[in-house]
């Protein structure tokens, strides 16, 4: 099945180091013949992300603060000035304020409540417009979301809300770029041991209870939800859109933990 994204162009946002679920997205797509663009924000986080662009064969890497229109129009205008044309979207990124994830959700500032949603859900909104008039021949638009989204999840709080508002908005784009071609999609994996995934207050006992209760008794790798991502950005994806694609050992059809965990 070599090749499977051969020919085909994306940018792929969000990569922070090696164990960004990014990054496994990232190699997974180059594995199938996939040529890479990577932004990050910040030259320290350059510094990280130019190294494994490199051992992917990549040297377009886009300096971008998604929450400036005028950084995002520069990032889109260098991918146009030397793609001409782009077939996919990786978005992995999210923000909020860590100390509003240790307490209460019904002490989340107005500020970081719109810090937070802007940068994790309308940051996706903005990229896939600017990335889908790069998509003439159509495209995949992909994010990534968590089950926090509709359950609710110790230490989430916020960041709850923003994936709720962000996979509603998988739904709508879904539908307005359909007819374009364009299928956009998310992926929801269990918690993962990743720079984001720390900074969530309980991280290590919620990956031992996810680990030990999911029906398959593990969590997600990069490289199953790398996997995933080709999938979805693949020819073989052709006829999905709208959909949030779980790959998290099933834990999200679970109601109570397994019976030796009650």
């Amino acid at each position: 099945m070599a090749g499977l994204m051969h020919g085909k162009r994306g940018l792929v946002m969000g990569v922070a180091n090696e164990r960004s679920i990014a990054w496994g997205i990232a190699q997974a797509l180059a594995a199938e013949g996939a040529e890479l663009a990577f932004s990050y924000q910040g030259e320290a986080f350059g510094k990280r992300v130019e190294p494994l662009a490199a051992s992917v064969g990549s040297d377009l890497l886009l300096d971008v603060d998604v929450s400036d229109d005028a950084s995002m129009d520069a990032a889109f205008a260098a991918l146009k000035e030397r793609w001409g044309t782009m077939d996919f979207l990786v978005h992995a990124i999210a923000f909020s304020d860590k100390a509003e994830l240790t307490g209460h959700f019904r002490d989340t500032s107005r500020a970081n409540f719109a810090r937070s949603l802007d940068i994790s859900c309308y940051s996706f909104i903005d990229a896939g417009r600017r990335a889908a008039e790069l998509m003439p021949n159509g495209g995949c638009l992909l994010t990534m979301t968590f089950q926090g989204s509709n359950k609710v999840t110790p230490f989430y709080n916020v960041m709850g809300v923003a994936k709720a508002a962000l996979e509603s908005s998988v739904r709508y784009l879904a539908n307005d770029l359909g007819p374009e071609g364009i299928r956009v999609n998310a992926i929801s994996p269990g918690p993962m041991k990743t720079l984001a995934g720390a900074a969530i207050g309980g991280a290590r006992k919620t990956y031992r209870h996810t680990e030990t209760n999911a029906p398959l008794r593990t969590n997600a790798t990069l490289d199953s939800v790398g996997g995933a991502a080709v999938f979805l950005a693949s020819d073989y994806g052709a006829h999905t859109t709208g959909e949030i694609v779980h790959v998290d050992g099933g834990y999200h059809v679970m109601g109570l933990p397994q019976v030796d965990n009650l």
